[in-house]
C-alpha cells in the first residue's frame, strides 16, 4: 500500500460487496482494466483489485449480515485510532454500524454513519 494512504485522513481503500463476485470482476476488469488476486479466507475468498500492479481495493461476496442490502461500495478512511474515532463520531451525531474489530494481518476497522446517513469505514493499519 502506498505510504500516502497510511496517513490519517487519507481515503485508503475501497471495497465492493456483491452477490456475484465473478460478474463484478468481469464488468470492472473490462471497464477499467483491473486485475484481481485471490486471497482465501476462512469463510470466503477476498479478491484484491489491482491497477498497474498496485493494490487499490477489493471485491467480496456480500456477508450474511448484509444479505438484505443491494451490492455496494465501501470507502475506508485511515485514522490513527479507530476506537477514539468511533467515540468522536458518536459525540458529533454519527452512529456506529459495525463496532471496532480487528482484521488479522491488516489492522482495526469500524463502519460509521454520518448524521445525514452516509456510510463509510475507518481503519488503522498494522505497523509493518
Amino acid at each position: 500500500m502506498h505510504d500516502m494512504f497510511l496517513k490519517p485522513g487519507a481515503i485508503s481503500w475501497t471495497e465492493l460487496s456483491t452477490t456475484d463476485v465473478e460478474a463484478a470482476k468481469k464488468f470492472y476488469g473490462a471497464l477499467f482494466g483491473w486485475t484481481f488476486q485471490e486471497f482465501p479466507m476462512p469463510d470466503t475468498v477476498y479478491h484484491v483489485v489491482k491497477t498497474a500492479d498496485r493494490e487499490i481495493g477489493g471485491i467480496m461476496k456480500t456477508p450474511k449480515e448484509a444479505a438484505s442490502m443491494p451490492p455496494f461500495w465501501m470507502t475506508y478512511v485511515t485514522v490513527e485510532n479507530v476506537d477514539q474515532t468511533v467515540k468522536n463520531a458518536k459525540e458529533t451525531g454519527g452512529k456506529s454500524l459495525l463496532d471496532p474489530m480487528d482484521i488479522p494481518e491488516v489492522g482495526r476497522l469500524a463502519v460509521l454513519q454520518d448524521p445525514q446517513g452516509a456510510v463509510f469505514a475507518v481503519i488503522s493499519y498494522l505497523k509493518k
